[in-house]
């Protein structure tokens, strides 16, 4: 009895000390408000009609509102394996966002990726937020934030290049890319290298539907820099009768380019940044049918931990029509209430000339060619 009670204690303790080698996190954020636009469209095509002014609670004033699982499994060496899943949700009735094939949901619309890290950095094969938004994010003012940032200035490049906003799978680089593999490398004073190829599985053509990725970063002294070199062979997305019609086959042939350089310095509690972008198409069968070019500025300030206020410009052109071009502002005011809950406002307004509809909010069409007003107001709470 003795013997196996001894044999039941060292096990239980082996286990013990095996669970501590692992561990397993639930979390999410609940972000939401009210949102007034003095016009809006039923979707994202540059010859919408304006549908007037709404009101709505609208979910996502800052980010998403998302949940997710995250886990570390250390094995040794200074190694370790990871994974993530991790998926948006629509707070104001609780449905599940897009994947990457229009009219079709996925639970983990965000992250569903298993990798590993050590000594050389980290590798995440799957489903996530690809490396070029990051770089964007760290050298925008806002953030990249969901109301008025460099995040719904890029997204408007894309709807000008036909993007139909009912599939992730953007012409102009994905916010979320399926099938990607990410290489991260550690920081080396200051700078950072990120790598992303995604295979596109079309049988017989070896560059058909595949993406790749380059971002170079450097963080230090309070400076961020970084440059960004997208391509995506035949991603542009799929007709906005899809599934009933037939997507152009991958092969590979058609090409959509974007290049991104981007500062942000932060000094004494002041924040400014500017970027400049170019993204174009080209195809060894036909000239190219897009070439925009995107600016952007911002200027910030911390008056405490808990209150800042932030403010961006961002100026879009369309280099085939010079009659396509569109001009927003926007400012918020972010106060945190406590560590896990913050409150914000904030206002925007978009000029848009031509066929051009740059967005003020991620999710929420403005009417193409007409100026637009924004306001928004909510709350953010972490778990």
């Amino acid at each position: 009895m003795k013997l196996k009670f001894g044999s039941l204690a060292a096990l239980a303790l082996f286990a013990s000390a095996a669970h501590a080698q692992s561990s397993v996190t639930l979390y999410g954020v609940v972000d939401s408000g009210v949102l007034y636009q003095s016009t809006s469209a039923a979707n994202f095509s540059g010859t919408a009609k304006n549908l007037g002014s709404t009101w709505q609670l609208k979910d996502g004033g800052i980010y998403s509102s998302i949940w997710g699982l995250r886990g570390t499994e250390d094995i040794g060496g200074g190694y370790k394996i990871n994974f993530k899943l991790q998926g948006s949700f629509t707070s104001n009735n609780g449905k599940t966002g897009l994947s990457d094939t229009p009219g079709v949901t996925a639970v983990f619309n965000q992250f569903a990726t298993i990798g590993g890290s050590g000594w050389f950095g980290s590798i995440d094969a799957g489903r996530q937020i690809i490396p070029m938004i990051y770089a964007m994010a760290d050298t925008d003012v806002r953030g990249a934030q969901y109301f008025g940032s460099i995040l719904t200035a890029w997204l408007g490049l894309n709807q000008a290049a036909g993007w139909p906003g009912t599939s992730t799978n953007a012409p102009i680089g994905a916010l979320y890319d399926s099938n990607a593999i990410v290489y991260n490398s550690p920081k080396f004073y200051g700078a950072s290298l990120a790598l992303e190829y995604a295979p596109g599985g079309t049988p017989g053509q070896f560059q058909g539907g595949t993406r790749e990725s380059a971002v170079l970063k450097y963080s230090n002294y309070g400076l961020n820099l970084a440059g960004v070199y997208y391509a995506g062979h035949d991603t542009n997305p799929f007709p906005g009768n899809y599934p009933t019609a037939p997507a152009a086959p991958a092969t590979g042939r058609n090409n959509n380019n974007f290049y991104y350089v981007g500062a942000m310095y932060t000094i004494s509690g002041f924040s400014i940044s500017g970027s400049f972008s170019s993204a174009n198409s080209s195809s060894l069968l036909s000239k190219a049918t897009y070439n925009f070019e995107m600016i952007s500025a911002g200027l910030g300030y911390q008056f405490s931990p808990a209150f800042k206020v932030t403010s961006g410009y961002y100026y879009l052109k369309d280099r085939n029509n010079t009659a396509n071009h569109s001009s927003e502002v926007a400012v918020g005011a972010e106060y945190n209430l406590s560590k896990a809950t913050r409150t914000y406002a904030q206002v925007g307004y978009v000029s848009n000339k031509g066929t051009m509809n740059q967005t003020i909010v991620y999710g929420a069409p403005v009417a193409p060619g007409r100026s637009t007003t924004a306001a928004m107001v909510g709350i953010r709470h972490t778990f």
